[in-house]
């Protein structure tokens, strides 16, 4: 085993998951937040290829994707690709999202397409009241408005459905340890970059003849792509899917709050109690020790 791997795997047994989550929470949406301010500048197209490209360039020398790949049993292949194209397709209808919307509304409608996932794997009375609470903050964080912008509503409907998909397949890839975990996303982050690259490369070409322009859109990459999914995999090592998805009620607030500070997104008295809510959801959340993995 490679000291890389012995790193990450100790990492993830020492410190608790909830911390990796944290740090992945952040990163999130303050990377995401970069990206609106290229918007003008790249193109929204060319912002999430430089974030995949990125992302996918920094993996490579780190985790082999290409030795991963070609050691892959069929079925590993299968959920390589599969993980890819989500988040090659997931990036981008995120990004299109935020052209229109406000990054609040669209971490809110990320979240209710974790729903179904965090009801599967929830039992108790405690943890179906803990849902409820966090759903009904979710309820008020969604302005009405929103229904007046229905391209935003169509991307972040399809970024939502995905980050499902986000989820589960994320979890598959970490099933064998943190390390293994990101070996995959390694992997995956080089194809989704296949899959992105006849897509916004011809946006991202005028960016190149700018260096602070490059440097910016590899930060986003660094910011959105490389820390919260290396932190989501530590974090997934040691949670069940349905803790995790109960989790994610987080982001919508630390997308208000990075988009108040970055983006001079100022949410309403509504939203702050959205906010509270949702906090309060996850306060209540409880998972079993038994389903902990370890």
């Amino acid at each position: 085993m490679s000291e890389s791997h012995v790193i990450l795997n100790r990492a993830a047994k020492n410190i608790p998951p909830h911390v990796w989550f944290g740090i992945s929470a952040v990163f999130h949406y303050l990377g995401p937040s970069f990206a609106v301010l290229l918007f003008p500048a790249v193109g929204v197209l060319g912002v999430a290829w430089f974030r995949i490209a990125s992302a996918a360039l920094i993996f490579a020398p780190w985790t082999k994707p290409w030795r991963t790949i070609r050691e892959a049993d069929p079925g590993t292949r299968l959920l390589l690709v599969g993980l890819g194209a989500c988040l090659a397709i997931m990036n981008t209808s995120f990004y299109l999202a935020l052209e229109r919307l406000p990054m609040s509304l669209v971490a809110a409608m990320e979240f209710i397409g974790t729903i179904g996932v965090a009801l599967y794997g929830l039992r108790t009375s405690r943890n179906f009241m803990a849902l409820a609470l966090a759903v009904l903050g979710v309820v008020i964080l969604i302005d009405v408005k929103w229904s007046t912008d229905p391209w935003g509503l169509f991307w972040a409907t399809l970024n939502g459905i995905l980050f499902v998909g986000y989820i589960i397949l994320g979890h598959r890839a970490a099933e064998n340890g943190a390390s293994g975990g990101v070996e995959r996303l390694g992997a995956a982050m080089a194809i989704a970059f296949l899959f992105l690259m006849p897509i916004g490369f011809w946006e991202a070409v005028k960016a190149f003849g700018s260096l602070p322009l490059i440097l910016a859109g590899i930060g986003v990459g660094v910011c959105s792509s490389v820390i919260p999914y290396i932190c989501d995999q530590l974090a997934m090592s040691r949670l069940p899917r349905a803790s995790f998805a109960l989790l994610l009620a987080l982001l919508p607030a630390t997308a208000t709050i990075i988009a108040a500070i970055v983006l001079a997104q100022i949410p309403t008295l509504m939203d702050i109690a959205g906010i509270a809510l949702v906090m309060l959801g996850v306060a209540v959340h409880k998972p079993s020790a038994a389903k902990m993995r370890t």
